[in-house]
């Protein structure tokens, strides 16, 4: 390759931080928004909780709901708030079937940067500026809440959790992030995207814990992405989860990143080729 004397080619690392750090900036602007949007999502918190524990209020002192006490039910719906904040996908598959739409993504095909994971650096700029700003009103309410937190024993159960999230929201953009592609084939993906959080939303232990379901159907779950999204990290966040149970739990929600991957690599590519033929 021929390199024009005086100009400088950033590396590959340095390239995608400098995506980064733009998506930064961008999202700072919306900072105002997020702070809203995270104080007014505390408010069905609120009521759910009111709710469990108006429910658990006719059972005898330590009752449980399937396996869970008042005070394990209350602390699993803090942590689903504090996961989904640091790992929920924002606007990120609207943008996606944007540039598809609206061939913005030629410029990707014509320089050396890749689009996923250019997208995944604008995902992660958002995630780091919601997460932070939405720090304030969630930090104030699980602290009015504390008697009822509870986290994983040790410095090993800590990091296990921090793993297990980190890979919840890789697999959560990474399921977004194909199910936008669909705009290769369709005008209009909302639909779908639509279809895939109803999906998400019902089967991910948003709702309730998947456990208190009939046995059956908790397994039948469990082998699906969306458990692995947020009702499994935050299982782990809470310490429910040890030995054989952990270690096959972190395996499978490897493989579904793994396979998820692959699937986004082979939707793109097979979209490109539709792509092309129509613009060209």
């Amino acid at each position: 390759m021929t390199t024009v004397p005086g100009v400088h080619r950033p590396g590959l690392p340095a390239k995608y931080l400098h995506v980064l750090s733009v998506g930064l900036q961008n999202t700072l602007v919306y900072r105002t928004n997020f702070l809203f949007r995270a104080a007014v999502g505390l408010v069905p918190l609120a009521a759910t909780l009111f709710l469990w524990r108006s429910v658990y209020a006719d059972q005898p002192p330590g009752g449980l709901i399937g396996a869970y006490t008042l005070a394990q039910m209350v602390s699993y719906y803090l942590v689903v708030t504090v996961v989904d904040s640091v790992t929920a996908v924002a606007e990120d598959d609207w943008q996606i079937a944007a540039d598809i739409k609206d061939g913005a993504v030629s410029q990707f095909l014509l320089k050396p940067l890749d689009y996923l994971a250019y997208r995944f650096c604008l995902y992660l700029s958002g995630r780091v500026v919601y997460t932070g700003v939405a720090l304030v009103p969630v930090a104030c309410f699980l602290w009015s809440q504390r008697e009822f937190l509870v986290g994983p024993a040790g410095a090993a159960g800590w990091a296990l959790a921090a793993v297990s999230v980190m890979l919840a929201a890789v697999l959560q953009f990474l399921i977004a992030y194909t199910v936008a592609l669909l705009a290769f084939w369709v005008l209009d993906v909302s639909t779908f995207i639509f279809i895939q959080f109803a999906f998400e939303y019902l089967a991910s232990g948003h709702l309730f814990p998947l456990d208190i379901l009939p046995p059956a159907l908790h397994r039948a779950l469990m082998w699906t992405p969306y458990p692995y999204l947020l009702y499994f990290p935050v299982e782990v966040s809470l310490g429910r989860l040890a030995g054989g149970d952990l270690g096959r739990g972190l395996a499978v929600q490897a493989g579904w990143v793994v396979l998820a991957f692959l699937l986004a690599r082979f939707v793109w590519s097979r979209g490109l080729r539709r792509y092309t033929a129509v613009g060209g």
